[in-house]
């Protein structure tokens, strides 16, 4: 079945026989957007900022990284990125040791502190939609959302090994170094 929105665009999709993408990526959008703040309230007492989570998260997922190449990976500035590290490891969440080849750079990986602190979010979010998922869905509801699943990972560009790669990573399970996805989730 396809969806269409209603004419004021985020109250609720209704069937129709046509869905245009553009009215799809509004509602798709604003779906998320609700189920990302709702995961975020769930760990609201850790008090990091989103980009603060999204690279502790990407620390976890792929291992240590240079400044420069977490600012590639999060579509950021190198400036940005060193305040985002800044805060981080004012925090002792990350350490920076020297880079194994290049003495001119340092590499950034977390501490066991800031692994602890992930993995708690990474748990109570997942936690959190557990709860939602079993809580406010019934079973057919719950078979549709596994049947979009294929759907949204091809829309998050995702192949079947990267996203092996992020259930291992938010499961604490390391992935295999070939797997380990180019772009990532926050926590």
């Amino acid at each position: 079945m396809q969806y269409t929105l209603s004419k004021s665009y985020g109250c609720g999709m209704r069937p129709t026989g046509t869905a245009d993408a553009a009215e799809l990526a509004v509602e798709l959008h604003t779906v998320l957007g609700l189920i990302s703040r709702r995961a975020r309230a769930a760990t609201a007492a850790t008090e990091l900022t989103a980009s603060q989570r999204s690279v502790a998260a990407r620390l976890l997922r792929e291992g240590p990284a240079t400044t420069a190449d977490l600012a590639r990976a999060e579509f950021v500035r190198p400036q940005s990125m060193r305040m985002t590290l800044g805060a981080l490891e004012e925090r002792g969440l990350i350490a920076r040791t020297p880079h194994p080849t290049d003495g001119r750079q340092v590499l950034v990986e977390l501490s066991e502190e800031g692994r602890a602190t992930i993995a708690g979010i990474i748990t109570a979010k997942h936690d959190w939609l557990t709860s939602a998922i079993a809580g406010d869905l019934d079973a057919g509801q719950r078979a549709a959302l596994a049947a979009a699943l294929p759907v949204l990972r091809t829309l998050a560009g995702a192949t079947g090994s990267e996203a092996a790669a992020e259930r291992a990573a938010g499961s604490g399970a390391e992935p295999a170094a070939e797997t380990r996805p180019a772009t990532g989730a926050e926590a």
